[in-house]
């Protein structure tokens, strides 16, 4: 029978035949599955390694209270962000056994130029894939709108660059009013790219109701990990099929983040973005004010020359008025000469009858001056009838579109038409038609 020893003896041997054969310290890559502080300043891990979603790989490890404060410290001022879960790391470690405990790794120090590198690795080979999939244009198709006045925000109602933004808009000097719906996201940390995607499924499940212009998406200033979910694949696809154009406005001044590549357009800040939009609101308006001032230009050129077509017919009518006046006076006159005439022929005929021929005379004078007057009082009617000034006298008016009168012309809704009256010419633009002979 075998010899038998002890679980201690074992585990005193397995100790002692680490320390021979390992080496003092290892450098390994690793990623931080969880990571604890403990109150008197350590640092316990886990650190695992993955094969696509499946953990390969998992061992214990410890950081001690005085080492890291000062790799903390570091990796901190290096990174701008503090270590924790998800991270992918640079260790240096020994390996250690205890009777008791088991293997565990003792962390002596952390590379962490070796986690930006990581990141930047990582950052990369997404934007090649988005690039390869035809995603990085995607969304610039769309052509913003004029003057957006329905927004969807995506951001934190804590963030200090969301206040930023609702100020510019809502208070700015223009009294623009626009109209904007917060939707909420985590804006840092491992589950703010997930709530940022279900922000934009959120905004397209409510476009059928809000009809929003455009989508912005806006944090305030971080540190460069603090904007690692903007770097998501997952948030740069939902942004590259969004149906509306994204603004963002993440408020960093070096690097530019995936989200804005694929973006639509990019500002530095949450205020750029609501200064950008205004903008748009301030160029339409100064071209609304150009158009008007050319349309009242044209306006006025348009009723000096209708004022010269309205004077030049008045003279016509008054040309033809005064002609026919004139040969209704040379009738007069002349059957007045043929009175005369035929009265002195009379005399001449026959004085005996001169008495006879005299009541006859009176009395054909006066029937004749009788008709005549008739007739003249039929040629004053026809002479009113023709002048436009007895038709206004009595209240009527006088309509033409485009110098036709309105009975010779075929009206149409958004015509222009002149209406002529005794003291004044209006002018109207044509917004119903009723037809009357149907």
């Amino acid at each position: 029978m075998q010899q038998a020893i002890s679980l201690l003896a074992l585990n005193q041997l397995i100790r002692e035949t680490l320390d021979v054969h390992l080496e003092p310290s290892y450098w390994i890559v690793a990623e931080i599955g969880e990571l604890k502080q403990a109150g008197q300043g350590h640092a316990y891990l886990d650190l695992v390694e993955k094969q696509g979603n499946q953990i390969a790989a998992k061992m214990r490890a410890n950081i001690w209270a005085y080492s890291y404060r000062t790799i903390a410290g570091r990796f901190q001022a290096t990174t701008g962000q503090s270590l924790r879960a998800g991270m992918k790391i640079l260790a240096q470690v020994t390996v250690t056994f205890h009777e008791l405990y088991g293997i565990s790794l003792n962390i002596k120090d952390i590379d962490p130029n070796f986690t930006l590198g990581e990141r930047a690795r990582i950052r990369q080979e997404i934007i090649n894939r988005l690039s390869k999939e035809g995603m990085i244009e995607l969304n610039k198709r769309y052509a913003l709108p004029t003057v957006p006045q329905k927004i969807a925000v995506i951001s934190s109602s804590t963030a200090a660059g969301y206040g930023d933004f609702v100020n510019q808009i809502e208070q700015n000097r223009f009294g623009y009013k626009v109209w904007n719906k917060l939707y909420q996201a985590t804006l840092q940390g491992t589950d703010a790219a997930a709530t940022l995607i279900s922000a934009f499924q959120r905004i397209e499940a409510d476009q059928n109701l809000e009809k929003f212009d455009v989508i912005v998406l806006i944090r305030g200033g971080g540190a460069q990990l603090d904007l690692d979910c903007f770097d998501d694949y997952g948030l740069a696809m939902a942004i590259a099929k969004s149906p509306l154009p994204v603004l963002t406005g993440i408020g960093h001044e070096r690097d530019e983040t995936i989200a804005d590549l694929v973006s639509h357009t990019k500002m530095k800040t949450p205020t750029a973005v609501a200064e950008f939009i205004l903008s748009g609101f301030r160029d339409f308006e100064d071209s609304l004010n150009l158009w008007t001032k050319n349309l009242s230009r044209f306006a006025g050129q348009m009723l000096v020359q209708e004022d010269k077509k309205t004077t030049e017919l008045e003279n016509r009518l008054k040309n033809l008025v005064r002609f026919n006046l004139s040969k209704n006076i040379e009738k007069l006159t002349f059957y007045q000469n043929r009175i005369k005439s035929s009265y002195h022929n009379q005399i001449k005929f026959s004085a005996l009858s001169l008495i006879n021929l005299n009541k006859n005379l009176i009395k054909s004078w006066k029937v004749f001056i009788e008709k005549e007057n008739r007739n003249l009082e039929l040629l004053e009617k026809d002479l009113n009838k023709s002048d436009p000034n007895t038709f206004f006298e009595k209240g009527y008016t006088r309509s033409e579109i485009n110098g036709i009168p309105i009975h010779k012309s075929s009206p149409k809704i958004g015509q222009e038409m002149l209406t002529f009256s005794k003291n004044i010419i209006l002018s109207s633009t044509i917004n119903e038609i009723k037809d009357y002979g149907k």
